[in-house]
């Protein structure tokens, strides 16, 4: 399935969309049952002129074509996607030469620090203008019996759960546009 990359942009009359060769700030995401994406898109609403891309799309643009790159990833027993991490690393010097932040979501933030330096190379985080864990959104009606497993082990509450802070999303995208 082809996934599209999309550009947000304000306008007096509210959000409009447009294709991605004209924008400076690309925000990249990795995302499972999609809690990632959405997260992605309220980024997106807060830094008008930023570009969206599902890192599973086969129209990923070029980060030369752009001056702020925006990625995050869903974790998943402390990983970040498969997809993200192959970006990473034939991406790693491209990268560090740009204004980078990076975001995590789901629903473990305690060990926030650890994952970052699990799963990204030093010399982005010590890039990185700003990181943040924003969250996740859980519906078991999307989970695997092994979702559900961990989060019993876990002692988590086995029904739905929406984590996402739209109050760190905000001071996230702010210091991305500082």
């Amino acid at each position: 399935m082809e996934r599209e990359c999309i550009a947000v942009n304000k306008s007096e009359s509210g959000f409009y969309y447009e294709r991605f060769e004209e924008m400076k700030t690309l925000i990249l995401y990795a995302t499972k049952y999609g809690a990632t994406k959405e997260i992605a898109g309220r980024i997106a609403a807060r830094i008008p002129g930023s570009t969206v891309c599902d890192l599973k799309s086969s129209s990923i643009p070029s980060v030369s074509q752009f001056d702020c790159i925006i990625l995050g990833s869903s974790l998943y027993v402390g990983k970040i996607r498969k997809e993200a991490k192959v970006f990473i690393t034939r991406n790693t010097e491209a990268l560090s030469e740009k204004k980078i932040g990076l975001f995590l979501s789901g629903l473990e933030p305690e060990h926030t620090k650890e994952f970052y330096a699990n799963n990204f190379p030093e010399i982005l985080l010590q890039n990185a203008k700003a990181t943040a864990f924003l969250g996740g959104i859980y519906n078991p009606q999307k989970g695997s019996a092994f979702d559900k497993f961990l989060l019993k082990a876990a002692k988590k509450p086995a029904g739905s759960m929406n984590t996402v802070s739209d109050e760190e999303i905000t001071r996230f995208a702010e210091e991305m546009t500082v």
